[in-house]
């Protein structure tokens, strides 16, 4: 199972990023998938989520500026980051949980660094 993140990058603050997650060996349709992100100094935290039914669900700090979406053929899961603050600046993880095993899958993490 692999997980492969991309899209981060250097971005001044209202500006927009999209992240890309694909997998391999592991369905995102099947096991929905989630965002996180982690700053120097802080814990890991749950940006967005998006369920193996296509529900959606953000953290308060992201809500009406970030959008999770899926591409079931390209078993690939999207992060579209609009209006982006300097405090959203984080490396930024993607996530599955594997629904029979329970066992955590995640990305190799892409740095987001927004400039004010």
């Amino acid at each position: 199972v692999q997980l492969q993140a991309s899209g981060g990058g250097l971005v001044q603050a209202r500006g927009s990023l999209r992240l890309s997650c694909t997998a391999s060996g592991i369905g995102l349709f099947i096991n929905g998938a989630d965002w996180y992100r982690q700053a120097p100094g802080k814990q890991r935290e749950l940006v967005a989520t998006i369920t193996s039914g296509g529900s959606t669900n953000y953290a308060d700090s992201v809500k009406g500026r970030f959008t999770i979406s899926r591409d079931n053929a390209k078993n690939t899961v999207y992060l579209q980051m609009n209006s982006l603050e300097p405090e959203d600046t984080s490396v930024y993880y993607c996530h599955t949980k594997q629904r029979l095993s329970r066992r955590d899958y995640w990305g190799q993490g892409t740095q987001v660094t927004v400039s004010s």
